[in-house]
């Protein structure tokens, strides 16, 4: 069963060991595997590397759909990679089972979907994550320096060839929203032409962090001393971290989807995200009877059609 935000008497050593732990993710990234390939969907697929826009190498695939000109650029959550995560193995699962969040994600039957859908799709791990290259010293930056990813791939697709004149929409997940929102506030003209943006998940990192001190028992109020701890760790506080300032960019149309009842975050937190978005052709869908954050990952795989439904409306064929 998910586990609920719950409350014990951890002494002051675990609690320690906790906020270490937490902070100390963010220092330096655990990577996960790129653990599957599209071949295990029956699907071709090319290798692919571009540099983003200051300079850091990724790695991604590129999905082609034979006779179509629509394109869907793909990236992934913190900890992710572009297949997914395997949380059903250790060490993963240690780390993630106390929040309910214990089977595996894996993403590549989303670009099946897609493909499937008559769009061609560019996927690729963010930096620090997967095969991608290490940067800022292997810290994850909620959006900040992943932002320099999103305009990466963005210039990427309008330098190949192939995909230059696709209608071109973006599929980004949680800390990938965040960063290409992020991207939007630094980088406004690097998005003219983008069609839709589909976003699931998106997170403010204090509220998320706080979910996971309380699944793991600590007091909310050790968030301070949790943040003094990432300021350490990583030189980034958590108010330039705030993804709502950056929401006030999005002028593409948007669809945002969450788990409502995520015992990692809150609702008010994807409320207030949204709200702050001046767009006014955009969309927020809940995901009800769950409180794994995992299935909102899942939810493009299980019910794709309100995803593939914005998709369509904004690049027919």
């Amino acid at each position: 069963m998910p586990a609920t935000r719950t409350t014990s008497n951890l002494s002051e050593e675990q609690i320690d060991h906790v906020l270490s732990s937490v902070a100390g993710a963010l220092g330096q990234l655990p990577r996960s595997p790129v653990l599957r390939d599209p071949s295990g969907q029956g699907l071709p697929f090319e290798e692919v590397s571009f540099p983003s826009a200051d300079g850091v190498p990724l790695e991604g695939w590129f999905i082609p759909a034979p006779g179509s000109d629509r394109l869907v650029i793909a990236n992934h959550p913190m900890y992710f990679t572009r297949s997914g995560m395997p949380t059903h193995l250790e060490p993963w699962s240690a780390m993630w089972a106390p929040s309910g969040n214990d089977i595996e994600v894996d993403l590549i039957p989303d670009y099946r979907i897609l493909h499937e859908a008559g769009y061609n799709v560019l996927t690729y791990d963010l930096r620090n994550h997967g095969l991608s290259g290490a940067a800022n010293g292997g810290i994850a930056s909620s959006g900040l320096f992943e932002a320099r990813d999103v305009l990466g791939s963005l210039r990427y697709a309008r330098a190949r060839e192939d995909t230059r004149d696709m209608a071109t929409a973006l599929f980004s997940r949680c800390l990938g929203f965040n960063a290409t929102i992020c991207a939007m506030s630094k980088d406004p003209e690097a998005f003219d032409g983008v069609r839709c943006l589909v976003g699931p998940q998106p997170v403010t990192e204090k509220v998320i962090l706080g979910g996971v001190l309380a699944v793991a028992g600590v007091p909310g109020h050790r968030i301070d001393d949790l943040e003094q701890r990432i300021r350490l760790s990583t030189g980034i506080g958590f108010e330039p971290r705030d993804p709502r300032p950056w929401a006030r960019s999005v002028r593409v149309p948007t669809f945002v989807y969450q788990v409502r009842d995520d015992v990692l975050t809150t609702p008010s937190d994807v409320q207030a995200i949204f709200d702050s978005m001046p767009t006014s052709d955009k969309q927020l869908h809940w995901i009800e009877g769950s409180t794994a954050r995992w299935d909102g990952y899942l939810e493009f795989q299980r019910r794709p059609e309100p995803m593939l439904a914005w998709l369509e409306a904004h690049m027919p064929h």
